[in-house]
């Protein structure tokens, strides 16, 4: 799958995800959660720094709900590999069991995409070798709710950040140290 020529829709950010997910488990075998945005200094991508506990995992959604609003982004995807437990129609789900621990996990990489009118969510099936390493992505096959819950998901601020908000984000970024990548040009963070 080749990345889009240009980033100017919700769609074209699932594309692009969808394609940077497929080139992280290739070349490193795993996706850190990644955002994806498009705002007004155009289309962003945000990385972690570590994820090494939860308080990490924490800081970095803060940091892409912050970007969000300091750039005002018109949408955005967040892009992340997790494990998926699932139930047949009508059984209840065991929520006292993590999926990481199920025994009928499904190692899968998630696109959560949302933008002011809309959400859009991709569950991507993730397959490897019997030696463990990466062989392709599949469309999986379950039912994809009308809405996800967590802490990387409703990025998005609901309503457009007035400029003294955005600037007050901006500065809350700039004091943190948090880097983004320019998309469509040499990569190169800032």
């Amino acid at each position: 799958m080749n990345p889009p020529s240009q980033l100017k829709t919700l769609a074209d950010l699932m594309v692009q995800a969808n394609h940077y997910a497929e080139f992280c488990l290739r070349n490193s075998g795993s996706l850190p959660p990644t955002l994806f945005l498009i705002g007004t200094a155009g289309p962003l991508m945000l990385l972690p720094e570590s994820l090494t506990n939860e308080r990490d995992k924490d800081n970095f959604a803060t940091a892409a709900r912050l970007l969000c609003i300091a750039h005002n982004a018109t949408a955005c995807v967040m892009a992340l590999e997790a494990w998926l437990k699932t139930t047949a129609p009508g059984e209840p789900l065991d929520l006292t069991e993590p999926p990481s621990e199920a025994m009928d996990r499904q190692e899968v990489v998630v696109l959560m995409g949302e933008d002011r009118s809309d959400q859009r969510h991709q569950f991507l099936s993730i397959i490897r070798s019997d030696n463990g390493k990466f062989f392709g992505l599949n469309e999986a096959s379950i039912a994809t709710p009308d809405n996800l819950t967590g802490r990387f998901a409703h990025i998005l601020p609901p309503k457009v950040p007035d400029q003294d908000t955005q600037a007050i984000a901006q500065t809350m970024l700039k004091v943190a140290g948090i880097k983004t990548v320019r998309l469509g040009q040499p990569s190169r963070r800032r």
